[in-house]
């Protein structure tokens, strides 16, 4: 294959796919396919015990609905008619819950019919999410409305942080306990209570959750390398790239943003890592040049980099190239709305 090109593992997604579920014991999974945008390793989560999907769009909601009868479009949607009409579309082919963060979007969301929701609260991220001690009056509206209220969800993404993970998970359970007290004053018990993330996985509340939406777990990337929620072992996505140019101080190879992604974070120590030289780093990026210290080797190597943010790798490319000679499209790139 020419470089630089996407390379998938089989075997360690499978084992990945197998250590997380018997690590989440008595939560159900639902794995986040934004990670992946892949039919394929959709199919292969749902075989590993998958109870259904969480998706961020209505539109991969509509490419994975090919493979999986339960949907969670985990994101606070904003309903004009034209999305309306696709989230009844989709009512008719799966069983179909969405995010409300606030009340703004109750009564065209009512207008679906079969439409479930989740409130979401935010566990201290400061993103999107509610207060906890709001949860009730927003599941009360949608209630009151005609929707299916199924419970909460947050996402705990102040984890990403070498020191946070054990503490985001803690203050997500809090706040989603916070929050099925909550409803429960209205009158409303919350029958799902989700939440997760990859890197608070192994800090995951059994005693409060329900289910975990993990994402990047079926990969790995250099960010959780980094965060140690993931051993370099078990990363089953490379980037495979050539070396084409070598410096006293540094060499080049023919991978840049285009195709690794720009995303580096405050605590990474590069722009991604090098999976089969740990001690080196990807000091600079740019759209075809990844420029490498601490590897001294010839022009013409080949080396098996490891991307920062897998889900942003993932969506710069058509398809995966799978050890032992397949190929897996990416279904849903580009789904983003």
């Amino acid at each position: 294959m020419p470089t630089p090109h996407v390379l998938v593992d089989p075997d360690l997604l499978e084992d990945n796919l197998a250590r997380t579920r018997s690590a989440l014991t008595g939560l159900a999974v639902r794995p986040h396919a934004k990670t992946h945008k892949s039919l394929e390793i959709a199919r292969r989560q749902l075989a590993a015990g998958a109870v259904g999907l969480t998706v961020a769009t209505v539109a991969e909601a509509e490419v994975f609905a090919q493979v999986c009868d339960d949907l969670f479009i985990a994101y606070p949607l904003f309903v004009d008619e034209a999305r309306a009409a696709r989230l009844r579309a989709l009512t008719g082919r799966a069983r179909v819950s969405v995010g409300l963060s606030g009340t703004a979007s109750v009564p065209a969301l009512a207008r679906v019919p079969g439409l479930r929701v989740l409130v979401e609260v935010d566990p201290g991220m400061g993103r999107s999410g509610a207060p906890a001690a709001a949860a009730g009056a927003i599941a009360a509206a949608a209630r009151d409305a005609g929707l299916t209220v199924e419970g909460v969800f947050a996402f705990p993404g102040h984890s990403y942080s070498p020191t946070g993970r054990a503490a985001a998970a803690a203050d997500e359970a809090r706040e989603l306990a916070r929050a099925v007290d909550s409803l429960a004053a209205e009158g409303i018990a919350a029958r799902v209570v989700s939440g997760g993330s990859t890197p608070s996985a192994a800090f995951a509340d059994a005693g409060v959750l329900t289910e975990y939406r993990p994402g990047v777990y079926v990969f790995g990337d250099a960010q959780q390398w980094e965060l140690g929620s993931i051993a370099p072992e078990h990363i089953a996505l490379t980037v495979t790239s050539t070396v084409v140019a070598r410096f006293a101080d540094r060499i080049v190879a023919d991978a840049g943003s285009k195709v690794l992604g720009a995303d580096r974070p405050a605590y990474a120590s590069g722009f991604g890592r090098l999976l089969d030289h740990p001690e080196a780093r990807i000091a600079a990026l740019s759209e075809h040049h990844a420029t490498i210290t601490g590897l001294d080797v010839p022009v013409g190597t080949r080396l098996r980099l490891v991307p920062n943010h897998v889900c942003s790798a993932v969506n710069l490319v058509d398809e995966l190239q799978v050890v032992g000679g397949q190929t897996w499209a990416v279904d849903a790139r580009g789904c983003n709305t």
